[in-house]
């Protein structure tokens, strides 16, 4: 649950008037794409934290001490998105059931989107859902005659897998990150 800290949050830009074409996968098991809105925040600061359990399993600090170090760390995720990526398209990844399970950022420019950031709740992942969602921004950006260009963390070997199977390619180290990208 978030604290105060997360009062206070520059707000979402408003919905983009060209939404992403839902990938099949999604409509066949009833989830759907749309844009964030600001009471969201509290779950993203939830499945923030789902992305760096493992992390914080490892810090001998009390739980609320990593809580708060926690909703420090998506507040300036959060702040850098939207300073950085104004023009970006936030998405929550509903499931018709259930509701938020994950989320995803994309900026369409050309020459080439930018897939600033996707994620899914633990019991999600590695079940297609991801790579359905790429595929689409990767369709999408084709259809325009761009690539696709991403980071990923230079540890999270799963999903650098992930991004080579799809047809992404290494080009450089930038600290923490990889850079990689796709062309059509």
């Amino acid at each position: 649950m978030a604290t105060a800290t997360l009062q206070g949050l520059a707000p979402f830009p408003p919905e983009r008037a060209d939404p992403l074409p839902e990938p099949a996968l999604f409509t066949e098991r009833g989830f759907s794409l749309r844009a964030l809105r600001d009471a969201d925040l509290p779950w993203l600061c939830d499945l923030y934290a789902s992305t760096r359990s493992d992390e914080m399993a490892q810090v001998p600090w009390p739980d609320l001490v990593k809580r708060q170090f926690i909703e420090q760390q998506f507040t300036l995720q959060h702040r850098h998105y939207l300073a950085h990526y104004p023009e970006a398209c936030f998405w929550a990844i509903e499931h018709r059931h259930s509701g938020a399970v994950g989320n995803c950022y994309l900026l369409r420019t050309s020459p080439e989107h930018l897939l600033i950031h996707i994620s899914l709740l633990p019991g999600l992942r590695n079940g297609g859902l991801g790579l359905a969602l790429i595929r689409q921004c990767q369709a999408d950006a084709a259809a325009v005659g761009c690539g696709v260009r991403l980071h990923v963390l230079q540890t999270n070997t799963g999903a650098r897998q992930l991004y080579e199977r799809l047809g992404f390619v290494a080009e450089a180290g930038e600290g923490s990150h990889l850079l990689m990208r796709w062309t059509p």
